[in-house]
């Protein structure tokens, strides 16, 4: 549909960038070391979350290290970030809800010692992968508090293009709208016509009395005589 062989052409391209934006931010070469990411994300498409969890931690481990992110060394904690994130969303998609919670607080740590120069983007990537998948599970008043959490930690743009983001939008344009006024009420068979207001000419001028007309008098009956 829409030109894409791909069942989820849409997604599947967003995917896409932000496997690129896990090469960007990790210092090793894509290239030299595999990355279950690609395949994660077929599973995931395909329906089975199961495979993309397993294949998803796989990831999460190759960057959970200390040489690769710790206090002291933060060279790829961006994608490890990054791989947290989509970790949570395979797993809540799943069902798992408590080891998505997990993984996108390990996510938000890792978020914690990366760089600020890649930050903003591996925030909106993270927030928006878990936004999104408790979206498509139903729950949406969480989907709506991370989103809303995501956007006060600075994400990009990616952020913003979540269902939560597109709703939240929504809202707010309703709101800032002003409310309908009710519709004026006809006048009934005893409704009073305007009064006079002072300082205005656009009052119904009073209605003057008749003046009163002399009666002419008459003649009294003459009265019979004894």
């Amino acid at each position: 549909m829409g030109g894409s062989s791909h069942p989820c052409g849409k997604r599947y391209r967003l995917e896409k960038l932000v496997m690129a934006a896990a090469c960007a931010l990790a210092m090793t070469s894509c290239a030299s070391n595999p990355s279950y990411q690609e395949a994660a994300m077929e599973a995931s498409n395909s329906g089975d979350q199961k495979a993309a969890t397993s294949l998803a931690k796989k990831e999460v481990a190759r960057f959970s290290t200390a040489d690769q992110c710790s206090r002291t060394t933060t060279v790829n904690c961006g994608t490890l970030a990054l791989a947290y994130g989509t970790l949570a969303r395979y797993q809540i998609l799943d069902g798992d809800r408590t080891g998505g919670e997990g993984s996108f607080r390990s996510a938000k740590q890792a978020l914690g010692m990366t760089d600020p120069e890649f930050r903003a983007g591996a925030t909106g990537v993270v927030y928006g992968d878990v936004s999104e998948a408790f979206w498509k599970t139903g729950d949406r008043a969480r989907a709506i508090d991370v989103f809303k959490e995501g956007r006060a930690a600075g994400a990009d743009q990616y952020l913003y293009m979540t269902s939560a983001a597109r709703f939240v939008d929504q809202q707010q344009q309703q709101e800032q709208q002003p409310a309908d006024q009710p519709p004026p009420t006809p006048p009934g068979p005893n409704a009073q016509g305007p009064t006079r207001t002072a300082g205005t000419g656009t009052a119904r001028p009073l209605v003057q009395p008749a003046p009163l007309q002399p009666t002419p008098l008459q003649p009294s009956p003459l009265q019979p005589t004894r």
